[in-house]
């Protein structure tokens, strides 16, 4: 599909991002990806807006990669959107039965009308021809936005967020999961509870641009599709695609920061020696291996980074990068496919971590814990993890976040439930103003 491309720069970029951001607002369709800057080393941009439908498809788990691969070869284009964590069900034996109150579709993508990418004070547009008589004004009003302050003093209106699982029966949950542990079903499960709010209204990209201040993640999301939302706020890349080489970076591990640089930089350390969290680590990047040697040319799996500590504005993690170079004949919806839904989301074995998952989470987990990103015309595509996120559906005033750990032989239930706390307080803090779940 035939783009026209102008590139324009900016004076200052400092307000450019909430500009862009506040006149996207005027599409049905419209997602936002930010680096936040983070100079990651597979990283190619600073952000992407892209809006618009041109063509999309949208589809439950039936089939749904099948779908995905005949739309990306017939397009040939950029397309960007998501894949839920129950599109599983396309590819094992599975089902997802619990409550769902956002509905959203199970797979979603579209090829856009408007691309802009931005990298540094550079604004480069990428517009379908159709609409290429569009690209000047388009800029002119973009610049033309005139940002009020914001008023820091407004309070926000009372949420009541609830529990799906009370603590008490988490913990009940956690004590089963150990004891499919230690009768040798499964060696590490990755439990999520959500916690929600009925007859609620918000402002989505407030709310995000919050999430996305006090957090700053490298693989942050504002997702819009009419009257649903994705504020998203990821430390998380799922799966990269650069020419024959696949990049995975799996996150298992998990400590607080503190103000104090000492203590700060002693927890750190701690984090990267924690026995605990390193075989949680460990156990992920050899399922990572494992699905990526389906895809793979023989003996081009490798790790390159292992159980690295990365620091991020709330949190520590450990993170594990693993690549590979796959075969000529594989698709690449297909290297998809094969390590869906990502390990880290899941535990280990897979099939078995998702079973219990089933039976003992109360609620589907949706878009959380899918993935969000884009393929490129040339056949690239990167895409995140969905995790520290809020979900909205303005139609129905519902909002959800979920969180979870991973257990293993070694957990003890009372600090899983903390850790999940720990991943909460961001998305709990901008909702509320405070950090008491």
């Amino acid at each position: 599909m035939q783009r026209t491309t102008r590139t324009y720069s900016v004076e200052s970029a400092s307000n450019l991002h909430e500009k862009l951001l506040r006149w996207a607002q005027q599409y049905e369709t419209a997602i936002w990806l930010d680096s936040n800057k983070h100079h990651l080393e597979h990283s190619n941009f600073d952000n992407i807006l892209a809006l618009e439908e041109f063509t999309s498809i949208q589809t439950d788990a039936e089939h749904a990669f099948e779908k995905l691969k005949e739309y990306q070869t017939i397009t040939q284009d950029y397309l960007f959107g998501y894949i839920s964590y129950d599109v599983k069900n396309a590819s094992e034996n599975l089902t997802s039965t619990n409550v769902d109150d956002l509905g959203f579709a199970e797979l979603f993508f579209f090829q856009p009308q408007k691309i802009l990418f931005i990298k540094d004070n550079r604004v480069e547009f990428r517009y379908l021809s159709m609409v290429e008589d569009e690209i000047d004004t388009d800029f002119k009003a973009i610049c033309d936005i005139v940002l009020k302050p914001q008023n820091t003093n407004i309070s926000k209106e009372k949420i009541e967020i609830r529990s799906r699982i009370s603590k008490k029966d988490y913990l009940k949950k956690v004590d089963k999961i150990l004891e499919y542990i230690h009768k040798g079903d499964v060696y590490e499960v990755n439990f999520c509870q959500e916690f929600y709010a009925k007859n609620t209204s918000i402002n989505p990209l407030d709310i995000y641009e919050d999430l996305n201040t006090i957090s700053e993640a490298p693989f942050a999301t504002f997702l819009k599709i009419d009257h649903q939302f994705l504020l998203c706020a990821s430390p998380e890349r799922y799966l990269k695609k650069e020419g024959r080489k696949i990049i995975s970076q799996p996150i298992k591990g998990t400590a607080k920061r503190f103000e104090n640089r000492l203590e700060d930089q002693k927890t750190a350390t701690a984090l990267s020696k924690d026995t605990k969290e390193r075989s949680e680590n460990i156990m992920i990047v050899d399922l990572v291996r494992n699905d990526l040697s389906k895809s793979a040319k023989k003996g081009s799996v490798q790790v390159e980074e292992l159980c690295k500590v990365s620091s991020f504005k709330q949190v520590h993690q450990m993170i594990s990068t693993v690549v590979s170079e796959i075969k000529d004949d594989v698709h690449l919806v297909d290297v998809i496919k094969d390590t869906f839904p990502m390990g880290s989301m899941t535990g280990a074995p897979k099939i078995s971590a998702m079973k219990i998952i089933e039976s003992l989470e109360e609620t589907k987990r949706g878009l959380y814990s899918g993935t969000v990103g884009y393929f490129t015309p040339n056949g690239n595509f990167d895409f995140n993890v969905v995790i520290r996120s809020i979900l909205y559906d303005a139609e129905k005033k519902y909002l959800s976040f979920s969180v979870g750990s991973a257990v293993t032989a070694k957990s003890s239930p009372e600090k899983e439930y903390e850790e999940c706390l720990l991943k909460a307080k961001a998305m709990q803090f901008v909702l509320t103003n405070s950090n008491e779940l």
